[in-house]
């Protein structure tokens, strides 16, 4: 509700396009989680029965659903029935502190505390989409000024020594189901990039025909360069260098990480740098790390050093980094690109009944990004934590890092 105060009630209806949702939509879908999944199994009436066909996401074993692609033409209910909806159903939720029944749905709250994170998320890129979308490139609200150029340094590379590692998540608290279960895996010797690619090293890449070499471009890439028209990151405008931020549009800063690309745009850069992407077990492996060479044995370490921006932080965009002698932005700033296909670990169960749709049902043509971004809440993100979207999104904060084999 804090992310929707600065928008006005028009902006609150309209989806820009299938992959977005309107504001309106997200508050009352994360509203339904919580009564569908929380207090429909302790017998609580649901505000409104339409409500379970109208605000449903793709959940197939609880129900039809409304198209997602005509979200948009939801009129009503009203933005203030959503919000009297929100109210009543945050109002049962309080009710139940202190109940002897908690134990009975406390993983489906946790759960829908975790989907209400990523939600507030999409709140915010969907709203960028809209808003750049418009003529006007209104601004959701004034972000923080931008650094000057020149602050990220030089970017660096960092060594991490292979041998057996493991990955996933493996402890009792909270994490998705595709994060499990923990397992080994082989990792040979890697370097990694001390930072996120910026925009000035991105802009090179274009200078020098990046987006007129074949030659660069994975087969599907090349396909979707020529069939958009594509010469730059989405939300730039090459012509006058800047770029459209929740903030409204600026200048280009050439410190800042390049963000809003697709795999095939992230991939294409690495092959003209001379590097490639990394996969989603080496970024796993330099996170737990902490960002610098130590022991596969030596477990997780601390992240203070390798943070970048969230939505804490207010940014609404993401930020040089830092020097410093490990590996900056690891998490926050802007989602990294990894060249791993989305598929299920050794050994993964899906969650039984319809939480066994959360995840495993989309393991199929899509590509894990790891980190976060300025958009992500703080707390959401860990070192097992696995994104994925298909190889053309661009409407997330998705960044690069670079990475290479050691030979």
């Amino acid at each position: 509700m804090r992310l929707a105060q600065p928008l006005e009630i028009e902006d609150w209806v309209v989806q820009s396009m299938p992959d977005a949702s309107p504001v309106k939509w997200h508050l009352a879908h994360t509203t339904w989680f919580f009564e569908r999944f929380v207090l429909r199994p302790l017998g609580v009436p649901p505000v409104s029965e339409a409500y379970d066909y109208l605000f449903n996401s793709y959940y197939e074993s609880v129900g039809s659903r409304h198209p997602r692609d005509r979200r948009g033409m939801l009129t009503r209910p009203t933005a203030a029935e959503v919000v009297a909806y929100r109210s009543a159903v945050d109002a049962r939720l309080a009710d139940l502190e202190g109940s002897p029944r908690l134990a009975e749905i406390a993983d489906a709250l946790e759960l829908g505390k975790n989907h209400e994170e990523q939600h507030q998320e999409l709140l915010l890129t969907d709203v960028k989409h809209l808003f750049g979308a418009n003529p006007l490139a209104p601004a959701y609200r004034a972000g923080p000024a931008p650094a000057e150029s020149g602050g990220a340094g030089a970017l660096a590379w960092r060594r991490f020594g292979g041998g057996l590692a493991s990955i996933g998540h493996g402890a009792s608290s909270f994490a998705f189901d595709n994060e499990r279960p923990r397992h080994e895996v082989f990792v040979a010797p890697f370097e990694l990039a001390s930072r996120l690619v910026t925009c000035g090293e991105y802009l090179a890449f274009i200078e020098d025909g990046g987006y007129a070499r074949p030659e660069l471009w994975l087969s599907d890439g090349w396909a979707w360069v020529n069939a958009e028209s594509r010469r730059a990151p989405a939300y730039w405008d090459l012509d006058a260098r800047t770029v459209f931020t929740l903030g409204g549009r600026r200048d280009l800063v050439t410190s800042e990480p390049v963000c809003h690309v697709t795999l095939y745009e992230a991939d294409a850069y690495a092959r003209w740098a001379g590097a490639r992407l990394p996969r989603e077990a080496e970024w796993e492996v330099a996170a737990q790390r902490g960002g610098a060479e130590r022991s596969p044995a030596a477990g997780p370490a601390a992240r203070d050093a390798i943070d970048g921006a969230f939505m804490e932080d207010d940014a609404l965009h993401p930020r040089a980094a830092r020097p410093g002698a490990g590996v900056a932005q690891l998490f926050g700033d802007a989602w990294e690109w990894t060249g791993s296909a989305y598929a299920p670990y050794p050994g993964f169960t899906p969650l039984p009944g319809a939480f066994g749709e959360y995840n495993g049902k989309f393991m199929v043509s899509q590509m894990v990004l790891r980190g976060g971004s300025c958009a992500t809440p703080r707390d959401h993100v860990r070192a097992t934590y696995r994104n994925f979207f298909p190889p053309s999104a661009a409407w997330q904060f998705t960044g690069i890092r670079l990475a290479k084999d050691i030979v």
